[in-house]
């Protein structure tokens, strides 16, 4: 850097760019880091100056020269580039590097409604001296780039109108675990928030987004993610339409069941007139979910369910479909459909699927969730009754097209309405759970809103948290992270606001908990396993079991505390039934590992104490809180040692962790030769999660003759994950390069049932 030029700083005047003081920032980044050359930095910068740059330019300038070197080569610039953007953030935030003490900062904050009013009502200035001794803000630098930019966009408190910044990632963590243990005893609680604190801050513990971007603000909504059902009426469509405003706006991602809606064609007032069928309802809920961008943290989004069976599946199936016109197309919504046993085997024979409208059948759609016998009896009955309006199709087809359809927009998915009611923590005579919700990976009791204020309907929350499995040295680290979780989650149904009455009166009936894992990839690596090969099944058993084990245990110590959730009743674990008694037993055959937690007087505890939380596991994608943690994504393998990833700050590297040590060990995902064992790790970590899991399929059609994936591989797949209890599946992902064409589906492929496994 050798030209002379001037720059303008902050407050606007114009000064000599100040070389040495640049250097020395660059310097600093570099210490400690392998293959990191401040030089070639700074070179890099230089070319992008001009006379008369910002300050704020230059930071961001030398930031972007250091994230573009991020290579599998020189993967250390990924810690350089983050501590370059991490003084810059201080800089914005601050004025200076060194974060002011934490009262003075809570203070300034509170007074400028950025902060939440009830932070300095609770503690006094004493305990948040107190609190600064537990805060190590040199963990900022622990970070990757993709992190601080994460943290950045999404969850720092921030104006986003103005583009300023008002704290750092460790003020963000302590006040976190400030807010959810505030009703403690003055006696523990401090104790609670430095153990809370490190284990976030020091990555073991994640959090996602609404609680990360949220909490400590005057914004107090943090559940993830919120299941609404819609009965077959216009009160309340509109009831349903309002709550999924509602929740969109303050960061939820949403599950919508519209599986009660009649068909098109069915007689309305009494044959005055004809219904219009699901799909202007199902355009009516997408503008409603588009109509709020959460403030910039997450897009609204959401998935909507409905049979197999239902009357007009043929039109439904192709709604996010390219071809088409606007009019008979919804393509901003994503789409889960149910399965059951039944359409499987129907599949399976080649015979018939046949399709009502909902409110044709009495009895029919409740009985698809709820008992699985009597819905096998009513099917039979009402396809035999030559009045009751119907249509076949053979299944075959039927199947083919909903392959085809996931295939070719990878976001059509399937739930397995059975096990998720068979394989479930509620009994599902009183308690049936009749959908997921955007990742499906919830599992929740609903019941339709007949008004927006309508306190007898049940709206499903579930609020999430996951376990750094990469940070873990031993299965007995995970007793101390699970009571944490458990702890702290629970606290935060009792310190949120609810903005509809069927959402406050579910939640705290319930207190439905959502807890994965992160870092599945790494911890595999780490251990020497892979996805493929069956090498990881038995550690996969051990390490699921202990988890489940160990929420239960921390579940029946808050119950002994603070009492069970209200309707413990209706969960299967008052019966004395737990994960380990329902799952599907065929899995089995593919891992016979050995029980190896004490169940026997765990259940005898539950069945004295009960649970303060009728669910406790789900395994989420976690997509952009992993990259906080500077860890894989949820349970899925890493496209590469390097993904790039997008986001609205450009493209961001994310280098897999421990890459120089572990490169080899990794196994990639377009690397796996099918989706076999894949699935079959899923089904055994469904044995012990008692909600579901938000699992993928993948494709390389480069694999398969003349670079096309065969239905019967799809459906195979679909198979598979049914036979081993899987409840859901999530994306369908499909190798770079291929295009619909490549997804050259046809019933052949299937006939004869080709398919069977």
């Amino acid at each position: 850097m050798s030209r002379e030029l001037w720059v303008t700083k902050r407050n606007g005047e114009r000064a000599t760019m100040d070389l040495e003081k640049i250097h020395k920032v660059v310097t600093w980044a570099a210490e400690g880091l392998e293959n990191v050359s401040v030089s070639q930095v700074e070179l890099k910068s230089q070319i992008q100056m001009y006379d008369g740059i910002r300050t704020e330019d230059i930071h961001e300038t030398i930031i972007k020269a250091a994230a573009d070197l991020i290579s599998e080569e020189t993967p250390d610039y990924q810690y350089h580039a983050a501590r370059l953007a991490i003084f810059h953030l201080r800089k914005k935030a601050y004025g200076q590097f060194e974060p002011p003490a934490l009262y003075d900062h809570v203070k300034k904050l509170v007074g400028m409604e950025r902060y939440d009013a009830a932070l300095l009502k609770d503690y006094s200035k004493e305990e948040f001296k107190t609190m600064d001794t537990f805060v190590e803000h040199g963990r900022d630098l622990g970070f990757s780039y993709a992190a601080v930019k994460q943290l950045e966009g999404k969850y720092l408190v921030q104006d986003r109108v103005a583009g300023k910044i008002y704290e750092s990632a460790q003020f963000l963590y302590i006040l976190v675990a400030a807010c959810l243990f505030a009703h403690y005893p003055k006696a523990t609680r401090l104790g609670y928030i430095e153990r809370f604190y490190n284990a976030i801050s020091t990555f073991k513990i994640s959090l996602p987004t609404p609680i990360m971007s949220g909490i400590r603000t005057p914004t107090r909504q943090f559940s993830s993610c919120v299941l609404i059902e819609c009965g077959d009426s216009l009160d309340s469509v509109n009831a349903t339409s309002s709550a999924i405003i509602k929740y969109v706006s303050q960061r939820a991602g949403i599950g919508i069941n519209a599986g009660r809606l009649r068909a098109l064609g069915s007689p309305i007032r009494n044959g005055e007139a004809f219904h219009t069928g699901c799909i202007p309802f199902y355009k009516h809920f997408q503008t409603a979910v588009k109509s709020c961008s959460q403030g910039g943290v997450r897009g609204g989004a959401a998935t909507l369910f409905y049979p197999i069976w239902h009357l007009e599946v043929e039109d439904l199936l192709v709604l996010k479909n390219n071809r088409g016109v606007e009019e008979n197309r919804v393509r901003h919504l994503d789409y889960g459909v149910q399965f059951n046993k039944l359409m499987y085997q129907r599949m399976l024979k080649n015979e018939n699927i046949t399709l009502f409208s909902p409110s044709d059948v009495p009895g029919l759609y409740d009985a698809f969730f709820a008992d699985q016998a009597e819905f096998e009896r009513l099917y039979v009955n009402y396809e035999s009754d030559a009045s009751v309006r119907q249509r076949q199709l053979p299944a075959l087809d039927l199947f083919t097209l909903f392959a085809k359809e996931r295939a070719s927009t990878g976001r059509i998915y399937l739930q397995n309405v059975d096990h998720c009611n068979t394989h479930s923590p509620f009994d599902p005579a009183v308690a049936p759970v009749r959908q997921s919700n955007l990742c499906l990976e919830i599992a929740l009791p609903t019941k339709p809103l007949n008004n927006v204020n309508d306190a007898e309907g049940e709206i499903a929350l579930c609020t999430l948290s996951a376990i750094n499995l990469g940070t873990l040295n031993s299965l007995d680290e995970l007793e101390e992270l699970a009571d944490l979780t458990v702890r702290a989650l629970d606290s935060l149904l009792d310190y949120q606001d609810y903005p509809l009455p069927a959402a406050q009166k579910a939640s705290m009936d319930r207190r439905t908990l959502g807890i994965g894992v992160i870092n599945f990839a790494y911890y595999l690596a780490k251990n020497g396993v892979r996805y493929s090969d069956g090498s990881a099944k038995a550690l996969t058993h051990r390490t699921f079991e202990a988890l489940q084990y160990n929420l239960l245990k921390a579940s029946v110590g808050l119950a002994k505390e603070f009492g069970a959730c209200p309707k413990f009743n209706e969960t299967t674990y008052a019966k004395g039934i737990l994960p380990t008694d329902s799952y599907k037993k065929e899995l089995d055959e593919v891992c016979n590992e050995p029980l190896a937690c004490d169940w026997k007087t765990l259940r005898k505890d539950i069945q004295t104490h009960g649970l303060r939380n009728s669910t406790l596991t789900a395994l989420m994608p976690s997509e952009t809180s992993s990259q906080i943690s500077n860890a894989t994504n949820g349970i899925e393998p890493p496209r590469g040692l390097i993904s790039i990833k997008s986001s609205k700050d450009g493209v961001l590297k994310q280098v897999v962790p421990e890459f120089e040590r572990l490169k080899d060990q990794y196994e990639l995902l377009w690397d796996i030769p099918s989706n076999q064992g894949y699935l079959e790790l899923v089904g055994i970590m469904q044995k012990f999660i008692d909600q579901t899991i938000s699992a993928n399929t993948n494709y390389d059609p480069s694999r398969y003759p003349e670079g096309k994936v065969p239905v019967k591989q799809i459906l195979k797949d679909m198979l598979t994950a049914y036979k081993l209890g899987v409840k859901t599946l999530y994306y369908h992902n499909t190798r770079d390069g291929a295009s619909d064409q490549q997804m050259d589906i046809t019933e052949e492929d299937c006939a004869g049932g080709a398919c069977k496994i």
